[in-house]
């Protein structure tokens, strides 16, 4: 069926891209529809590259634990430590390994070489320190928290000492037991030392708050940065654990929706410092409930990242989603023709970014039906959600690499 989009299509570059928005978005979340293929981010590192020298962009986040980031950031902006060390300490998810993300570090080094501090490109994690498996102690949060505090303010306005912290944290291992996530007699979420840590870290993110003039006169705006993100990340935690010692109905989509939650923290405050392309499943950054089933729970739903930001910043967040048309190696094969990938497939080209509100019209006179994917780990675009997305960014074939 003739669908016209031809006409549309126009290469994956930035200023196509930018043809397509109102006005340059605070937040550009460029989304994929399965995670660890280098042709993705290969793709992603181009128009990051082109975002930076053409439309002022200096900070790419990744859906990589924020804390972790850290460590890439600092070698980014001052060749901190080795890049083997800094590759395989400063990423989640096992994606340190990944040669694309390596590429993308190398490059951020070197651009920002010879640049003034203030003109660097800078790397972030947008997700907490958390697994599908599990979460992380709070213990790097909230130590980190407090020594900024403590480092700053007067010792009487402090909620506690850091050995109280140390004491109510106690080993890491029950933090991190994997038993938890299947098990929520297994999490110590709501033990009383977990909820009074609660209530520290509220009081410690508060006295941030609270002492905001003071400790602008006294501190850098990247280490006042750092402290509300370990403020967030703290509180963030302290609830993703008690969540998940939670035995309701609820309790799955309590967790899913924290972590979009702590996400759209992470994301709203870089994008109030500078524009940010962000690159993470299409499932945490599209404006439409997203939903998935695990673990023979029933189908679970809830907000995104995206949907959270996006309703804060209107306009100045845009979502281009990736839709891929064959991933072979994966049983992903050519895209049956009343599918949107199906739509997008009968064009030649091997990537190409199409206005979103074109295709969903072309979607509609087919009309279009939701692809079903025999690989667990790819997730087909569904066309009910076109009209929320800005752009769709397809990519032909995703070889193996």
């Amino acid at each position: 069926m003739e669908t016209g989009i031809k006409n549309f299509a126009r290469a994956v570059e930035a200023s196509a891209i930018m043809e397509l928005l109102p006005a340059r978005p605070r937040v550009l979340a460029l989304g994929e529809p399965t995670h660890g293929e280098d042709t993705l981010l290969e793709l992603r590192n181009a128009l990051f590259r082109q975002l930076v020298e053409e439309d002022g962009y200096r900070t790419v986040a990744l859906e990589s634990d924020c804390l972790r980031a850290l460590t890439v950031d600092a070698y980014v902006t001052s060749g901190e430590g080795p890049l083997d060390d800094v590759m395989m300490r400063g990423f989640s998810h096992d994606w340190g390994g990944s040669q694309a993300n390596r590429e993308l570090v190398r490059w951020m080094r070197d651009f920002n070489a010879d640049r003034p501090a203030d003109d660097r490109v800078r790397f972030a994690g947008m997700d907490g320190p958390l697994e599908i498996t599990g979460a992380e102690s709070p213990r790097q949060a909230l130590a980190a928290l407090h020594d900024y505090l403590t480092a700053h303010v007067h010792t009487e306005l402090l909620p506690c000492t850091a050995d109280r912290l140390h004491d109510l944290l106690g080993a890491d291992a029950p933090w991190t037991d994997p038993a938890a996530m299947a098990d929520p007699s297994q999490s110590i979420g709501r033990t009383p030392e977990a909820r009074e840590l609660r209530l520290l870290a509220d009081d410690m993110v508060t006295l941030l708050e609270t002492q905001a003039p003071h400790l602008a006169a006294v501190s850098s705006p990247d280490d006042r940065d750092r402290a509300h993100l370990y403020g967030r990340t703290a509180v963030g935690l302290l609830r993703y654990h008690s969540w998940m010692a939670d035995t309701s109905p609820a309790r799955m989509t309590r967790l899913l929706a924290t972590r979009d939650e702590m996400m759209a923290g992470n994301l709203l405050a870089l994008a109030a410092r500078r524009p940010v392309l962000v690159h993470a499943h299409n499932s945490h950054l599209q404006r439409d409930k997203s939903a998935m089933r695990m673990w023979g729970h029933p189908k679970v739903e809830w907000w995104s990242a995206g949907a959270l930001a996006g309703t804060r910043l209107g306009d100045q967040y845009a979502h281009l989603a990736t839709a891929l048309g064959t991933m072979r190696h994966q049983g992903v094969d050519t895209p049956p023709p009343d599918t949107v990938e199906g739509i997008l497939h009968a064009l030649p080209d091997l990537q190409y970014v199409i206005d979103a509100a074109q295709l969903a019209s072309a979607a509609r006179r087919i009309p279009a039906v939701p692809r079903v994917s025999p690989y667990f780990g790819y997730a087909p675009l569904d066309p009910s959600h076109l009209p929320r997305i800005d752009g769709v960014v397809y990519v032909r074939d995703v070889p193996h690499d």
